[in-house]
């Protein structure tokens, strides 16, 4: 097995502390590999002292020189394009086979940033080898676990899938328990060694912190138990503080560890983290008797392999739970017709015993329910149940509560010990608390250990100290006084029980009660409510009503004009139920009108400019102006005859108000009215007076003319902005320069050109056209209007030097990105100046963008 004490990065491991922060040794990496790490200003701040062979000069000699200064300016922009994808990540870059000094000697490169430092490590390769399709080769792997709907079935193929990847001698799936010991549970091994397969390891074995490495390094792998390893220097920063190398492959070792494997006769091993919601589930193991490399292709393969296995037990798991739900619905479902007559649960205590057993296996079950006692099968009796019952008052009252063995909670069990070691309380009511109980008998278990778990530490000279076992064979212990554990399934399926015992029917009263008093107060509220919109609508037709009494109208005029405004208002209310009493559109509003209205001639009235919606206030009052202009339209003005037409524009102003014109045209000739009625108060008046807007109407010969100002508290564009759209704008910081119109972005790595998207959007650009290649920016120039320009100097098989070339032709101003390290003779063909270097921030850019916007 993968010892736990190979991540504690100690010698030795105090017990006392072994739930601290382990203590640092110097760091040191293994010999496949050598190590840099530099500072956020590219000086190589830490390196292995085996980096000679690949820079040329001793580690103490790179200490504060630029890095840069050692690889070309091809291979320093590489590395920096792949840094650039890390902006948003925690994880590992990774380079394949790179030519990194040009002299034909191939390395595999991992890059991950650890506090203010980027780590670089590399892997030399020193023997040819064919193409492989790794990734193909996982995916017929992965589809060969698929077809297993067991955990420990798929864990078993898994092993074996991992063993063919691979090729190491053993692979174990150790999984952890819930008390922290982890089991052996699946083992693919080749040639005659002793099995591991159904072992169980202390959870001494492996302390916490090296499990919380363990998740945040999810391969772990020691081609050489006993390979030569290099001391990194300095071994502390000018702070004081050691280099992090929780990400680092080639990361050494523990002496102890290496001990360790040499005792199990292993010469190399790695480990693969196998994660549940964001838990460590348990490992892959993987032994070998002699040194094992596996390269950077292969480990990716590996790490591709564990995340998709990942996938498929959390998929076998969540099955599982899902049949846990329908065997808890199940039983729910075959309780309720029960428990629905009114009777209680003691009186069907023997019904409800039978139920739950085929669900949860038990020897004895009781209920205490207001003060009434029933048992069934092998119990406590009542005295001593009701002893057990306060001890259980001390517990959680809104969980299950469960345990293999009472008494070591519980003194006074070990009276009843004899008939029940193991309970399962589920609380079915709050005050007084009554209790299901669920009991087991005592079962000797019998546990496989992979050697004596009781001889973990050892005296030494320095105390107890922690020793690595020498010996693995199976040594046997047999647990008395506990009963069978209560498995996940189980104190789920009692969970669901509990609450539809709790909730369903011992609350069942009380939920009645409660509903009928929220039903009370719903009632009153909405008859409050329905008198309060029904007065003010009654109101609203009073007025209607006596205003339009003032009107030299007939009795048939007077009867139809009212008519028409009332049907106004029922057309607007009904746009706005449809709406949920929400924000509606202003044209669907004038469509509904004019159609409803003019019929066939609604098509006149011809509406341009922008989309609004208008709040519920402000569209009641648009309905009685839309109305009374049409109609005014259709009996006097420029709708009255075959010929005329109406304009209404609609504008959106910058200040968030909306201005709405109406022009009549082409119509008969137009007097101003005598006296003004009540169809002309409320064009001229509603506005300002509901709303606090303005209205204007100047009955010209050439027809009416009438513009309205509408406040921006009552209007809004109608397409709004997407929520990705309003979170930027929410989230963009304050800046020295703002962006105005459309901008070219010409990157040809995807996660570059995403994130650079997103800041220069932050900086005020309404479109950011992106692009990867010349043709394409070239053909944005060309058919649209660019008001800056972002270009990556360098993209994969050509420069962007024609897209920069007819920028400075059109005079759009722009500024180059690249990943060449100083000025350099990469940037000095181009017309632009302003340059930002990879990886670069947002703020870089507003820097640049100010210099070149001067």
């Amino acid at each position: 097995m993968s010892d736990p004490k190979t991540d504690s990065q100690m010698e030795t491991v105090d017990l006392s502390n072994c739930d601290r922060e382990p203590i640092h040794i110097p760091g040191r990496v293994q010999g496949f590999g050598c190590l840099l790490a530099v500072s956020s200003d590219w000086m190589i701040a830490h390196a292995s002292t085996n980096c000679t062979d690949l820079l040329g000069c001793d580690a103490e000699d790179l200490i504060g020189k630029r890095f840069i200064d050692f690889f070309n300016q091809e291979t320093v922009h590489h590395l920096r394009t792949r840094i650039q994808t890390l902006a948003h990540q925690t994880g590992v870059a990774r380079v394949f086979r790179y030519d990194l000094n040009g002299d034909g000697r191939l390395f595999d490169i991992s890059i991950h940033r650890a506090g203010r430092y980027l780590v670089f490590e590399f892997e030399e390769r020193h023997h040819a080898e064919n193409q492989r399709d790794d990734s193909g080769l996982v995916q017929a792997l992965i589809a060969r676990v698929q077809r297993h709907d067991t955990v420990e079935k798929a864990s078993q193929e898994a092993a074996r899938a991992l063993q063919a990847l691979i090729g190491m001698s053993r692979v174990m799936v150790y999984r952890f328990e819930e008390d922290g010991t982890g089991t052996v549970i699946a083992e693919a091994l080749y040639g005659a060694d002793e099995p591991y397969l159904g072992l169980r390891y202390p959870a001494s074995d492996i302390p916490k912190q090296a499990r919380e490495l363990y998740k945040r390094s999810l391969l772990r792998i020691i081609p050489d138990a006993d390979g030569e390893t290099f001391p990194i220097i300095p071994e502390k920063s000018p702070a004081g503080a050691p280099l992090d190398l929780s990400l680092a492959t080639t990361r050494a070792v523990s002496p102890i560890h290496l001990e360790y494997l040499r005792n199990m006769g292993v010469g190399s091993s790695m480990s693969v983290s196998i994660l549940r919601r964001g838990k460590l589930w348990g490992l892959f193991a993987c032994h070998n008797p002699t040194p094992f490399h596996i390269d950077y292709e292969r480990r990716s393969a590996v790490e591709l392999f564990a995340q998709l296995f990942n996938y498929e037990l959390a998929q076998l798991e969540t099955n599982r739970e899902l049949a846990d739900v329908d065997s808890a619905r199940a039983l729910h479902d075959r309780l309720m017709p029960q428990i629905s007559a009114g009777v209680t649960l003691v009186d069907i205590f023997d019904s409800v015993a039978t139920e739950i057993s085929a669900v949860i296996p038990f020897d004895g079950i009781v209920i205490f329910s207001n003060g009434v006692f029933r048992a069934k099968g092998a119990t406590p009796t009542e005295e001593e149940f009701l002893g057990l019952a306060r001890f259980l008052n001390t517990a959680q009252s809104s969980e299950v509560y469960a345990l293999d063995c009472i008494s070591s909670r519980y003194d006074k069990a070990n009276g009843f010990a004899d008939r029940a070691c193991g309970l399962l309380a589920l609380p079915i009511s709050r005050t007084p608390r009554d209790y299901l109980v669920l009991f087991r008998r005592e079962i000797a278990q019998s546990v496989n250990w992979a050697g004596n778990p009781q001889k973990p530490v050892e005296p030494g000279p320095n105390g107890v100290r922690l020793t690595p076992r020498k010996s693995f064979e199976a040594w046997q212990e047999v647990v008395r006084g506990k009963s069978a554990p209560w498995k996940v399934n189980e104190l789920r399926a009692a969970d669901a029980l509990r609450v539809t015992l709790l909730e369903v029917v011992l609350k069942l009263a009380d939920e009645a009660n409660a509903s009928r008093k929220r039903a009370e107060e719903q009632q009153e509220l909405l008859i409050a409510e329905l008198n309060h919109r029904v007065r003010n609508i009654l109101n609203l037709i009073r007025g209607l009503i006596s205003q339009g009494q003032g009107d030299a109208l007939t009795i048939e005029e007077y009867s139809s004009v009212l008519d028409h405004r009332i049907h106004s208002l029922a057309r607007a209310h009904d746009q706005l139920t449809q709406k949920e009493w929400g924000w509606v559109s202003l044209t669907s509003l004038i469509r509904t009108e004019t159609e409803a209205f003019l019929s066939h001639k609604a098509e006149r009235v011809i509406i341009g400019g922008d989309e609004i919606s208008l709040s519920p206030a402000a569209f009641t009052t648009m309905a009685l102006v839309v109305h009374e202009l049409v109609t005014n339209s259709a009996k006097y003005g420029a709708l009255s005859d075959g010929s005329g037409v109406v304009h209404l524009d609609i504008t959106l102003n910058r200040d968030g108000a909306c201005s709405i014109s109406w022009r009549e045209v082409d119509g008969p000739p137009v007097q101003p009215p005598k006296r003004k009625g009540f169809g002309t108060t409320i064009i001229e008046r509603s506005i300002p007076f509901e709303l606090k807007g303005s209205a204007q109407a100047r009955y010209k010969i050439t027809g009416l003319e009438a513009d309205f100002v509408l406040p921006a508290s009552h209007v809004a564009k109608l397409a709004a902005p997407s929520a990705a759209e309003i979170a930027v704008a929410e989230n963009t910081p304050p800046a020295d320069v703002t962006l105005h119109g459309a901008v070219l972005l010409v990157e040809d790595n995807m996660i570059i050109s995403m994130d650079a998207s997103d800041m220069l959007r932050d900086l005020g650009a309404s479109d950011v056209n992106a692009v990867s290649n010349v043709a394409d920016a070239l053909r944005v120039l060309e058919t649209k209007d660019i008001a800056f320009a972002l270009l990556d100097v360098n993209l994969g098989s050509e420069l962007s030097l024609k897209a920069a070339k007819e920028c400075a032709a059109r005079g759009i101003p722009a500024i180059l990105a690249t990943g060449y390290g100083g000025s350099g003779n990469a940037v000095s063909d181009f017309p632009q100046k302003v340059v930002v270097r990879k990886p670069y921030t947002m703020e870089h850019v507003r820097r640049a963008i100010a210099e070149e916007l001067g």
